[in-house]
């Protein structure tokens, strides 16, 4: 489903190159619940951002349901993000001006013919907001806000979900709920989820859990593994 080969980013600032990616490679299968995690500054949301697409790494390659999108023109990169992949921000990212309706049936609007209306309203009625379909964002909580964008990202039955610290802007009950909902959607829909967290909860809940550290995988494990490394960086490896 998602290939990473030798992924390199970095930025320069003036004469100096500053290093956030230092040779990521990776291999997800279809289907997986992998947590993405880190101490601020290890890279994981840069790491995120080049999965989706929203981000060109500064070398290697990116492989997205078969697709290299290391290297595709920002038009069709658009298009491959518009149908595979479903976003969940941290901030949310609702348009103020919309509806929580109008807010989920935008990606279907933009990116597939016909109407995703019945789809946008049931899964608002799954996130526990029939009563609130009307509402503007202004009008919602943060964890309401948050369960809209979780009910746009599933919207157009993307085969990959990605989320950046989803319930990060929110108080523990409200993490813990936009969380399950985003289990049971991920679970009903058979979508490949990649979650980037700080909190170990959460990422004790995934199928594999990938540790980064100043820009390299040090740890890549699968919870009934044994020995708890199922991969590490080769630079650690030696």
């Amino acid at each position: 489903m998602i290939e990473v080969r030798n992924v390199k980013r970095w930025i320069q600032n003036g004469t100096r190159r500053v290093d956030i990616l230092k040779g990521i490679s990776l291999s997800i299968p279809a289907g997986q619940f992998i947590a993405i995690v880190g101490a601020s500054g290890s890279g994981k949301s840069t790491l995120l951002g080049l999965l989706a697409g929203l981000d060109t790494p500064s070398e290697g390659e990116i492989w997205l349901d078969g697709t290299p999108i290391h290297n595709l023109a920002e038009g069709d990169l658009a298009a491959v993000r518009g149908r595979k992949i479903g976003f969940v921000f941290q901030s949310y990212q609702l348009i103020s001006t919309l509806t929580a309706l109008e807010n989920v049936l935008l990606p279907f609007e933009l990116n597939v013919e016909g109407s995703g209306l019945k789809q946008a309203r049931s899964l608002l009625e799954a996130v526990g907001l029939g009563e609130r379909m009307d509402h503007y964002p202004v009008q919602l909580s943060g964890g309401e806000q948050q369960r809209v964008a979780l009910a746009r990202a599933f919207v157009v039955n993307p085969p990959i979900v990605m989320a950046d610290e989803p319930t990060g802007n929110l108080d523990s009950a409200n993490g813990r709920l936009v969380l399950d909902l985003l289990l049971e959607r991920n679970s009903h829909a058979g979508t490949t989820l990649v979650l980037v967290t700080h909190d170990p909860e959460i990422a004790s809940r995934a199928d594999r859990k990938i540790v980064l550290k100043d820009g390299m995988i040090i740890e890549d494990t699968l919870p009934a593994d044994p020995v708890g490394t199922l991969i590490q960086n080769e630079e650690q490896n030696g």
